[in-house]
């Protein structure tokens, strides 16, 4: 049985008890999503609040390199201390979907480097990297869509959604999703748009679940601002 887990440990104590919690049917649903571990996230966000914040312990397990120790690593770390370059690395060696959406939400965004990543990958020729991207757009729309060409974002999303990856056209169906929502001079063309392509349009929903497929996701998003 590994150490409690407290401020002071080590990267190593922090596997081991990683490791400890390694559980067969966490792994299954964890696979079903992409992801390559078998720790339960709440689980694994108790051993991060007990850590709390510390920079240097979130470098060291980020360079473990094991998905468990870097969804761990961007809890604790503190996302002002990484320099534009240390994200972008970081970024690029994210394969594994959950460590890249952690990465953007919880570091990226709250990085004085956002903006300038932003424009550094959406047009980025690696998917992942560009999915990125256009979550960091997503994030603009929603609450910055000032000095936004979005006549030109919905170009790009008409012109390449429907071939696009996987997970850049999970992306850029949301950013769609998003200009229709917060954008309400925009919101016919985004419909249009979305209905024409049929991106995810059969994508299985379950009740009370709201359907990625951007002209239903749009109407309801609206409907519940009202």
């Amino acid at each position: 049985m590994s150490e409690p887990i407290h401020p002071g440990s080590t990267a190593a104590e922090v596997s081991a008890a990683l490791a400890a919690l390694e559980d067969p049917r966490a792994r299954a649903v964890n696979e079903r999503h992409g992801d390559d571990h078998g720790v339960n996230l709440t689980k694994l966000r108790a051993v991060a609040k007990a850590l709390r914040s510390n920079q240097d312990l979130a470098l060291e397990l980020w360079a473990e390199g094991g998905t468990p120790e870097r969804l761990v690593a961007i809890l604790i770390a503190r996302p002002r201390a990484f320099s534009e370059s240390e994200l972008d690395a970081m970024l690029r060696a994210a394969r594994v979907p959950k460590v890249q959406d952690w990465l953007v939400g919880y570091v990226v965004k709250k990085s004085p480097h956002a903006e300038e990543l932003r424009l550094r990958w959406i047009d980025d020729p690696d998917p992942v990297v560009a999915s990125a991207g256009w979550a960091l757009t997503s994030e603009r729309v929603a609450k910055r869509p000032d000095g936004l060409d979005v006549p030109v974002l919905l170009d790009a999303i008409e012109a390449e959604m429907r071939e696009a990856p996987e997970r850049l056209q999970w992306a850029m169906n949301w950013c769609l999703t998003m200009i229709g929502v917060h954008l309400p001079e925009e919101r016919e063309r985004a419909v249009a748009i979305g209905g024409r392509l049929g991106v995810l349009e059969d994508y299985p929903t379950s009740a009370g679940c709201t359907s990625p497929y951007a002209p239903v996701a749009i109407a309801e998003l609206v409907a519940r601002q009202a």
